[in-house]
């Protein structure tokens, strides 16, 4: 399934796809709406998907798509370059990003790949992957870059299993402080309620060292 905000990027890969003919689209999506709906009626194989669809939502729905069909692989299709969005959509569950200037052999390469499981980068982005995601044994190295430092402390707290009165007492907050905290963290992590959060954080490496 292709999900970008431009009908005329979302053609030209059909197209290109359309011509190899190994490789059917069974649907197309232009908002973050549309993709969770099409992704739920087709169950695609793969989902190539412009996270900059819908701004931050477009990281979010990558969750959401997952958590709804875990069979289906995201590839990211995008324009961005940029550090921070290639670690988030990796972080969110990708398992490949494209830049949209990749030629189609890789396109078809890296839909191929996330098919069969793999995961794929492109060539652009390939030197740098490794200083991006690193292992959480790293010392300078922090799963959610998306995340201020303040949102740290209740992130790693949460991974704890600390309630939020409990989150309060140590950061010396109030209440609703942290209520509010833990919304805006929810949003950037693109989880639903605090037991997606603690799975999605237990797994990057947090809340170990919590007492």
């Amino acid at each position: 399934m292709l999900a970008d905000a431009q009908p005329a990027i979302r053609h030209g890969v059909r197209s290109m796809l359309e011509h190899f003919g190994d490789i059917s689209v069974v649907g197309e999506a232009s908002t973050t709406g549309e993709v969770l709906t099409e992704t739920s009626r087709y169950r695609p194989d793969v989902l190539v998907l412009d996270p900059l669809m819908d701004g931050a939502a477009g990281m979010q729905v990558i969750v959401q798509v997952l958590r709804l069909i875990p069979a289906t692989g995201v590839l990211v299709f995008s324009s961005d370059d940029d550090d921070k969005a290639i670690t988030s959509a990796f972080h969110a569950g990708a398992r490949g990003y494209l830049i949209k200037k990749a030629g189609a052999d890789q396109i078809l390469r890296g839909i191929q790949a996330v098919a069969a499981g793999e995961g794929i980068v492109d060539r652009s982005i390939a030197g740098r992957l490794s200083d991006l995601i690193r292992p959480a044994t790293t010392p300078d190295y922090y799963p959610f870059p998306q995340l201020t430092d303040r949102e740290r402390e209740v992130i790693e707290r949460i991974a704890a299993g600390k309630s939020n009165s409990a989150i309060a007492r140590e950061l010396a907050l109030a209440s609703k402080t942290i209520s509010n905290r833990i919304s805006t963290i929810f949003g950037k992590l693109g989880v639903a309620d605090r037991a997606q959060a603690i799975v999605l954080a237990r797994d990057a490496g947090l809340g170990s060292g919590q007492g």
